[in-house]
């Protein structure tokens, strides 16, 4: 059964997203608010390089207080399409165009309170292309062996998200 909207209301609109509070009646005469997260979406891309290196950035991120291992990524602009996107946050996180991008998968981050839509490509034929840095960005590139990369993911030595689906997912494919 889905459930009947009874009220919406935006209480904050953010640089990257919005909060706004619903409030839902699931059964009869009883309503519960959630609050949502809405994102205009992201993607995630999975630099392959013709040695078999997956391209990965370190980068701090505060919410968690922790310098993570992660794939390059990016939200998108309003109305982008995620393939731009996803070539536009290559050159900014790596320095790296792609020769060819093939989406791999969509997914929802965190569907139990976020809009958020990521899309995922699989980079390959890099060559040099650099564009600048996002202000809020100090970033480190490191290249993992795709197998290496794939028993990370196995074993929770990598620990975001986007970079575990996307990680298990192409090496699926691939046959890491």
């Amino acid at each position: 059964m889905v459930p009947r909207l009874l009220k919406t209301e935006t209480i904050y609109r953010g640089r990257t997203f919005s909060l706004r509070v619903d409030e839902l009646e699931f059964h009869p005469g009883r309503s519960t608010r959630l609050d949502i997260v809405e994102h205009g979406g992201a993607v995630t891309m999975l630099p392959l390089d013709h040695e078999n290196n997956i391209w990965f950035i370190r980068q701090y991120r505060h919410s968690v207080g922790d310098v993570l291992l992660e794939l390059p990524a990016g939200a998108l602009g309003e109305g982008e399409d995620p393939r731009a996107g996803a070539e536009r946050e290559l050159q900014e996180e790596i320095g790296m165009r792609p020769g060819r991008l093939e989406w791999l998968l969509d997914f929802w981050l965190a569907p139990g309170y976020s809009t958020e839509l990521m899309h995922v490509y699989l980079a390959t034929g890099l060559t040099p292309s650099k564009l600048a840095h996002d202000e809020d960005e100090v970033i480190e590139i490191e290249k993992i062996p795709a197998a290496r990369a794939a028993a990370m993911a196995a074993s929770g030595e990598l620990r975001d998200s986007k970079s575990l689906v996307s990680v298990l997912v192409a090496a699926k494919r691939l046959g890491w």
